[in-house]
């Protein structure tokens, strides 16, 4: 793989981040005023219409992906449906900034997951990393504290959601459309909760609050579709720090909009998670130039 597909994966992922970031503050400013299940079938049904006309125009249905990745598009788009349901849950019982710290674990989850199961090589140094980033995880959380939200296990269950979306993406072939796999998996989000909320209470919506949801609905187009090109594009072990950029958004954001800032324990524990991240980051670079010199060709002086 080039190694200069890596710089591209990072700026992805931050594109990525950062529409995640922008839909989940739209979405967390109508809790208690739209019911979730209605929330994200609304959302679903504009983000599908819209991306069935980029899947049209750009050809991506006329596309014919082998048995084996339309299993693959499957249990993406129910790894997604997960995701969604537990984040958002989480995310409308907890402040926004807190939240994202606990899916700061992704880097660390991804890693170690396509460590055991893609058979990507991860030294000692970052599987001792990974284990430092769970310690800033228990920080974040503080099972049996006075303090303890039962919603974080939400957050932490969507992590692993998500964690199989990305491995899942990563097995499919490059010949399969992204732009495909963002309609499919929209679609069966959003018939999965239309089906959810049909025995759920429904209300009517203000001019804001549509607003809002067509807002999100744009972002997410852009999140999925990121997020899909992200995990195709350089390594994991690379790309997956810059995950964090989405913390940034999420304290700004959170600051701004609500008026939320995490404790000192929170941040602490989002810290350790991203330095744990960044040294992945960095040992992976160290050990990819000392690669890339031992394959050098050699020079021999002349006269010799």
């Amino acid at each position: 793989m080039a190694r200069s597909e890596n710089p591209t994966g990072a700026l992805l992922m931050m594109g990525s981040m950062a529409a995640f970031t922008i839909n989940d503050t739209m979405m967390k400013t109508m809790s208690g005023e739209v019911p979730l299940f209605q929330l994200l079938f609304l959302r679903g049904v504009l983000t599908t219409v819209l991306v069935a006309v980029i899947a049209a125009r750009m050809g991506a249905l006329r596309a014919r992906p082998t048995r084996r990745d339309w299993g693959l598009i499957g249990w993406r788009a129910v790894a997604e449906t997960g995701a969604a349901y537990f984040f958002l849950t989480a995310l409308f019982h907890m402040p926004l900034a807190n939240v994202t710290a606990i899916l700061q674990t992704m880097p660390l989850t991804v890693t170690l997951a396509a460590w055991l199961f893609l058979r990507e090589p991860v030294g000692w140094p970052r599987l001792l990393a990974i284990a430092v980033g769970f310690a800033g995880v228990l920080l974040i959380v503080r099972p049996g504290a006075a303090d303890f939200n039962s919603y974080s296990i939400y957050a932490l269950v969507a992590v692993g959601f998500a964690t199989l979306r990305d491995l899942v993406t990563r097995r499919m072939s490059a010949a399969t459309p992204s732009i495909l796999v963002t309609l499919v998996t929209s679609a069966v989000v959003m018939a999965a909760f239309g089906l959810a909320g049909l025995g759920g209470e429904w209300v009517a919506m203000t001019g804001r609050e549509i607003g809002l949801t067509a807002g999100a609905g744009l972002m997410i187009i852009g999140a999925y579709l990121f997020a899909i090109m992200v995990m195709r594009v350089g390594e994991i072990s690379v790309v997956a720090p810059f995950r964090y950029t989405g913390l940034v958004w999420a304290l700004v954001l959170g600051w701004s909009v609500f008026g939320d800032w995490p404790d000192l324990p929170t941040l602490i524990g989002a810290a350790i998670i991203a330095g744990s991240g960044l040294f992945t980051f960095w040992r992976e670079s160290r050990l990819a130039r000392a690669a890339r010199i031992a394959r050098a060709p050699r020079v021999r002086p002349r006269g010799m």
